[in-house]
């Protein structure tokens, strides 16, 4: 592998540690016992929507969501990462140049091939400014380094794009149980506490009835969102609401705070056959 094709870590030591080893407690607190899954009959979630902030913020309720992959860890093979552009401005969707994302638990290796299948499309481009200082990508990749192990990464850092840019790529790449997918997105931003928890109330019903009109007021990763929420309508995908919570609750005060969920989306096993 080329050193020079590797993407550094931009937040570590700021969103999470930098230390591995105070990373590897931290995660190890949030993630908590390995988990069984207790539903009848369960499968891993084909989709994982997930906040982004800082980890005191809401790394715990990302690693709610993150626990249920433990027992499917064999079976994850890739995960493709969607996330919104906060450094760069992007029209559709920008690849990385890069061959691995290094973090302080090492390095992640990125699928070439799936790269080189949506690479052509349109709306989509190679932009390797839009991935260098991008976190909420980044902050994904410890959490799935910890509970899968060995995986490779599609990374998509999703600026303007519309909702048949973005559900395009994510058919092309939607694979068999290999393949998991992660959205990235928090919610509402610097309400006051009362007025957060209404808003998010409102945008996660209307994220559990698969509503693709989701707006950038409502969550930041809106428009990685949207394309999701309407594959999944088409695939008849189940959403479950696993955790949520505000930054109020964890880390920040009440006067000014960041909503976040996770969210899992499960697959029709008989469909997902087929």
């Amino acid at each position: 592998m080329n050193p020079g094709r590797i993407r550094p870590p931009a937040v570590a030591g700021m969103f999470y540690p930098g230390e591995p080893e105070k990373l590897k407690s931290m995660l190890s607190e949030l993630l908590g016992q390995e988990v069984s899954p207790d539903r009848a009959g369960a499968k891993a979630p084909k989709v994982l929507l997930v906040p982004h902030a800082g980890y005191i913020y809401s790394g715990r309720t990302a690693a709610r969501a993150y626990a249920s992959l433990i027992p499917f860890a064999a079976q994850i093979q890739r995960v493709v990462v969607l996330g919104p552009c906060h450094r760069a401005a992007v029209q559709g969707i920008a690849l990385p140049a890069s061959e691995a994302f290094l973090t302080p638990l090492g390095s992640v290796r990125i699928d070439q091939d799936a790269i080189a299948a949506i690479r052509a499309l349109p709306g989509v481009c190679v932009h390797p400014n839009a991935h260098a200082l991008e976190h909420s990508l980044e902050v994904q990749l410890p959490f799935l380094q910890t509970v899968l192990g060995d995986f490779s990464l599609v990374p998509l850092a999703v600026g303007d794009a519309d909702i048949a840019t973005v559900s395009q790529v994510i058919e092309i790449l939607w694979g068999g149980p290999e393949t998991l997918f992660v959205v990235s997105s928090d919610l509402s931003h610097y309400h006051v506490y009362t007025d957060a928890n209404a808003i998010d109330t409102e945008t996660i019903k209307e994220i559990l009835a698969l509503c693709a009109e989701i707006v950038p007021e409502q969550a930041c990763g809106a428009f990685p969102l949207n394309g999701m929420l309407h594959v999944a309508a088409q695939r008849h995908l189940r959403p479950r609401l696993i955790e949520r919570c505000n930054s109020g609750d964890t880390a920040g005060d009440k006067s000014r705070v960041v909503g976040y969920c996770s969210i899992a989306f499960d697959e029709d096993s008989d469909r997902a056959e087929h």
